[in-house]
């Protein structure tokens, strides 16, 4: 792993992936997509890993596309274009579907690309002064490899605004239409906000944080039918048997941690 990415793990099970082109805001060339797309792989399949934060260093989170990159793209063919698209693509999908909790902690910009990256997280935590935007079609193009995980985030209405103007916004304004959960005023408040909702998550059984959030990918636009009720019944089942759930239930009715957690270990 090159220095376009930082990795650390603590003994908690926090991993934390930090961009590190600050001299560009973090802008998506070759080089870091390739480099997130294995980082989250790895810490996918990371049994000491419990949940994931993303950060940018330097002023901003991720700038979007790299101006050299996007020089580069504006000569390749079609199929050129494709095959970058599909690697962009690929790394949005290992960022959304981790199968581990994913917090952004978002400072400066988050534009384009970057945004797209903001709407792959599970939790979305920004500083107030943060700034968002869909600018694409000033390009000339759209926002379109990003437009899935987008819209799961802000629904139609408001990508049918923002796509359309690439207006920038504010952090507020994210918060209003879903892309992010929760601002704060500073960077120094950033990180406290950040450690309430770790511990938070380090409460949960991993295993279950897991299949509650494939259950999610699951379940979300289907209809509410016989076959949905079976299925759902289903899982809770294998989840009331598994051997974290007995764990669970022994330590609440113990007035215990449960092994999982740092004070039960």
């Amino acid at each position: 792993m090159s220095a376009n990415i930082l990795i650390e793990k603590d003994d908690r099970g926090v991993a934390t992936i930090r961009m590190n082109r600050a001299q560009v805001h973090n802008a998506f060339n070759d080089a870091l997509i390739r480099e997130l797309t294995h980082a989250f792989k790895d810490v996918s399949d990371d049994d000491d890993v419990h949940l994931v934060m993303l950060r940018g260093e330097g002023k901003s989170f991720c700038a979007g596309a790299d101006l050299d990159w996007m020089k580069t793209a504006a000569n390749y063919s079609e199929a050129q274009n494709h095959a970058d698209a599909q690697r962009l693509s690929e790394m949005l999908h290992h960022v959304n579907t981790c199968p581990k909790p994913v917090i952004a902690l978002v400072q400066g910009a988050a534009l384009g690309g970057g945004a797209g990256l903001v709407a792959c997280a599970d939790i979305v935590l920004a500083v107030r002064d943060a700034r968002f935007g869909f600018s694409e079609v000033r390009l000339g193009l759209t926002p379109a490899t990003i437009s899935p995980y987008v819209l799961a985030k802000i629904g139609e209405s408001a990508a049918r605004r923002y796509f359309l103007t690439a207006e920038r916004f504010g952090a507020e304004v994210a918060r209003e239409i879903g892309l992010v959960h929760e601002t704060v005023g500073s960077e120094n408040d950033l990180n406290g906000a950040a450690d309430r909702v770790v511990d938070q998550l380090l409460a949960g059984a991993p295993k279950a944080q897991n299949a509650a959030k494939d259950l999610i990918f699951t379940v979300k636009n289907r209809t509410i039918d016989t076959a949905l009720r079976d299925e759902t019944a289903a899982r809770i089942a294998a989840r009331r048997t598994s051997t974290e759930a007995r764990e669970g239930m022994a330590a609440f009715f113990e007035k215990r941690k449960p092994s999982w957690t740092k004070e039960g270990q």
